[in-house]
């Protein structure tokens, strides 16, 4: 995306840093430590300054070079902007230069607003240039509305009524958009979702109401970037936190056995890490064997989920006839022979089948179980361990 070299602003006797943005995963602990050798990289505070950038495909981030930022706000703008088609970048590059922005903080904030200006970049296509704006202000319409739509009426009119700004991009129409802050300087606003995202949470202090004030966060995360959220959301060592899910993957099963007021933040992790590449078919049967085995906390349903294999869930079965009938036409263990219809007996057969094995029926189909121990074997954990590295977490090794 781009390329920032980063140094301390204080010191020239330490060696810049040069980054790849985003930062990939398994890059990132490296990276911290090699900004902490330059002792820069703090995780709450601005103190890497932007000694150059390489930004082929967005000019507007050489405007970061001489200022001071954040290794975190980098990589979160360049997150954000992955995602961007090609004229969102060229409306993005004509917003900074239209509101003179320099700060990778400004940045972020016209993240959040500069989809809604308009950028003519070909004065020759007013039918298309009336109905791009026509669907920037007014956030969408249907086929049929836009069909209607005079684009070129719609085009003088914006030419000829609103103040134009010329860029090296294009000309800009703002549209009356501000500039908000919607980045506060210390905790990140939600923005891109990561492709292994499980769960994404908002990190307080214990009683903090103020929304501003919360961290967001995406599970599952490394230990270092789970560290610094930590440290940005201004939570103490030993200190309670509060957590509030924004958005989840996990079925209802597993919400309603995760008690957020005593859950740990570590376990949780462990738990979407376990889950981060499960099929929407995985998270289903995941929610039929909560039910079945009644965990009570994430560390049990890491067990159910790292043993899923051990379970069997046949979908939308609901009696012995419907699991007979499963089982024989659809599960994959039997040819089945359609001319042959009439001599099965799917009822006897469900049956027989529950009978041989330790199943149930639950709210998504049937479910049921084939490993030697027992469930509250098989959900056994050692919470004090867990306790402890999450206490270590917290206490030690913060960047």
């Amino acid at each position: 995306m781009f390329e920032a070299t980063l140094k301390n602003r204080i010191s020239a006797h330490f060696a810049p840093v040069t980054i790849t943005f985003p930062i990939p995963e398994d890059q990132y602990e490296q990276v911290i430590l090699a900004l902490k050798k330059s002792q820069i990289g703090d995780a709450r505070v601005q103190d890497c300054l932007v000694d150059d950038v390489c930004a082929p495909n967005c000019p507007a981030l050489t405007r970061l070079t001489g200022t001071m930022a954040n290794v975190d706000e980098l990589d979160w703008l360049a997150r954000e902007m992955e995602s961007f088609d090609r004229y969102e970048m060229l409306r993005f590059n004509a917003a900074a230069e239209r509101f003179n922005l320099h700060c990778v903080d400004e940045l972020i904030d016209l993240t959040a607003c500069f989809n809604e200006i308009t950028l003519i970049t070909d004065f020759t296509d007013l039918e298309k240039t009336g109905k791009r704006h026509y669907l920037t202000v007014h956030g969408g319409c249907d086929s049929e509305e836009l069909k209607k739509l005079d684009g070129a009426e719609t085009a003088r009119r914006l030419i000829t009524y609103q103040h134009g700004r010329v860029t090296q991009y294009g000309v800009v129409y703002d549209n009356g958009v501000k500039l908000e802050r919607v980045y506060d300087r210390k905790h990140f606003p939600p923005g891109w979702r990561a492709e292994n995202c499980v769960m994404e949470l908002k990190l307080a202090v214990r009683g903090e109401r103020d929304a501003k004030k919360c961290e967001w966060v995406q599970l599952p995360v490394s230990q270092i970037k789970m560290e610094r959220a930590i440290l940005r959301a201004r939570i103490p060592p030993c200190g309670e936190m509060q957590m509030l899910v924004t958005d989840s993957r996990f079925p209802n099963e597993v919400a309603c056995a995760l008690d957020f007021e005593q859950e740990s933040l570590f376990e949780l992790n462990r738990l979407c890490q376990t889950c981060a590449y499960f099929l929407d078919a995985d998270f289903e049967k995941l929610g039929a064997v909560c039910q079945m085995a009644k965990p009570t906390c994430a560390a049990n349903i890491r067990q159910l989920a790292e043993n899923l294999d051990q379970f069997d869930f046949a979908p939308d079965v609901h009696s012995p006839e419907e699991l007979g009938k499963y089982m024989i036409q659809r599960s994959g263990h039997y040819e089945y022979d359609e001319s042959l219809e009439d001599f099965y007996n799917y009822g006897d057969y469900g049956v027989s089948r529950m009978l041989q094995e330790d199943g149930v029926f639950v709210d998504r189909g049937y479910v049921s179980y084939h490993g030697t121990l027992t469930l509250d074997e098989l959900m056994r954990d050692a919470p004090a361990e867990s306790r402890q590295q999450e206490q270590d977490m917290q206490m030690g090794g913060m960047m």
